[in-house]
Order: C-alpha cells, then structure tokens, then sequence
C-alpha cells in the first residue's frame, strides 16, 4: 500500500521593501522609547545615591513649568536660538563656497588651508574674551563666536567632500564633453553634499556650545547666562532645565539636518 503524500509546506511570501522599512521605523522608535525611559531610572537613581543637592526629575519638571508660566524660559530659549541660527547661518553660508574653492583650485587651496588649520587649531571659546573686547557686550561678538565655530567645521568638511570626489566620475564627464561648469554642479556638487551635511551636523553642536559659553560670560539673557544666575544662588533644577532644553532643541535640530541629509543623498547607497 502507497504512503499518503506527505503537503508541501507553504511557500514564504518574501518580505517587501514597505514592510522592512515599517519594522525597521517601529524598532527605531522602541529602541528610543526604551533609551528614554532607562535614562530617566538612571536619573531618578542618581538623585537617590545621596549626591548633595542633585534634583530628581520631578523637581526639574515643577522648575520647568515655574520659568513657563513666568515666560523665562521662553525668552531665554528664543535669545539663544536666534544667536545660534545666525552665527550658524552665515557660518555655513559662507564655508560651502570657500570650501568649494579650496577643493577645486590649488592656488587657492594652498593660500587658505595653512591659516584655516591655524584656526582650527584655536578653539572658538578661547577667542571670547578677545571678541568682547574688540566688539563690546552686545550680540556681535556672541554671534562672531558662533559663526566661527559653525565655519571652521563646516568649511573643512566641504574642503574634503571636493577632494575625495571619485576621479572615475570626473574622467567620465569629461569625456563625455562636460565643462568645467556642468562638471561642477552635475559631478562634483552631488558628491560633496554628503560631506557638507555631514559638516552642518558638527557645526550645529559647535555652535550649541559656542553660545552657552558666550553667555556665560557677557550676556543679559540666553540660557547659558540663566544657568550662570542659577549658579550664583545654587539653583540647580534651573541649571538641569537649561540643559535638558539645549538638549532637545539641538537634537531637533540635528534630526532635521539628518531628514535633509537622507532626501537629498537617496542616491546613495545604504547599509
């Protein structure tokens, strides 16, 4: 007698491109969620230990609505993030085409590399009590620190996207009959953007930097200087919200950049 056959076992649909890419999102976000809820035990746990002085979450938290409802908070965040967008702005602005011009044209690179690595070498605090001398106590020399700060970090990455170009690409366009000018903006420009993304990144955090220290030292508002007046009269749940409001902020701010990033380099190949 002939054994039953025995059934084939379902074949297994192949997962899509759609259903990664939303188990990979989900896992992003529990990935957050859960980072977030162990730094809080880890807070809560520190304010515990006995450390003298050291506010739990729930003290910062009553802070945080108190400077809310006196409009502080508010204030101090809309003082230093105007610094901070400004400075940074024009630090960008200016460091994508030096740096453009300092990957493209030797002469060019040869003049400036020797004092941008100069520069760089120097750290943007350490010109702080110079700027207030020479521009006085008011937003300009606060913002010359922080556009410093955003250009030197963005200008070098710029510099080294131009450079690291592939020759392959550029030997291709010019024999396929491009100029220097399509060669430029179809070749050289896309290659470079993730370098020069990557180098807004690290000059956003320089500049977050920059303006607290800047405040620390001459201002009449700002969350670096709230933080200053709060450790006159060892207020630290305002210090901790100073901070945690930097941190969000700056972090917003840098998941922008890391959204711009992924839209304008989709062409690139991921892992």
């Amino acid at each position: 007698m002939a054994a039953p056959a025995t059934a084939k076992a379902p074949a297994k649909v192949p997962e899509t491109v759609r259903t990664r890419a939303r188990k990979e999102k989900v896992r992003a976000v529990s990935l957050t969620a859960g980072s977030g809820v162990l730094g809080i035990a880890v807070w809560v746990g520190l304010s515990k230990s006995g450390i003298d002085g050291f506010p739990g979450p729930v003290p910062v938290a009553g802070r945080a609505r108190e400077l809310i409802e006196e409009g502080t908070l508010f204030s101090d965040l809309f003082a230093s993030l105007r610094r901070v967008l400004i400075g940074f702005v024009l630090g960008v602005a200016l460091a994508v085409p030096v740096g453009f011009a300092m990957g493209w044209y030797p002469v060019v690179r040869g003049l400036f590399e020797p004092w941008l690595q100069f520069f760089r070498m120097i750290p943007p605090l350490a010109i702080i009590p110079l700027a207030v001398v020479l521009m006085g106590i008011d937003e300009t020399p606060k913002i010359f620190v922080i556009f410093l700060a955003s250009f030197l970090s963005s200008v070098v990455s710029t510099y080294q996207g131009v450079i690291s170009v592939d020759r392959t690409l550029i030997n291709a366009a010019r024999v396929l009959g491009a100029g220097d000018r399509t060669l430029f903006a179809d070749v050289v420009v896309p290659a470079s953007t993730p370098f020069i993304l990557v180098g807004m990144r690290i000059g956003l955090g320089a500049s977050w930097a920059t303006v607290v220290a800047a405040e620390l030292i001459a201002a009449q508002g700002g969350l670096g200087y709230r933080m200053q007046q709060a450790q006159l009269y060892y207020e630290l749940p305002t210090i901790f919200v100073s901070l945690i409001v930097i941190g969000l902020v700056g972090l917003a701010m840098d998941r922008l950049l890391l959204l711009a990033e992924r839209r304008l380099t989709g062409w690139q190949e991921r892992r």
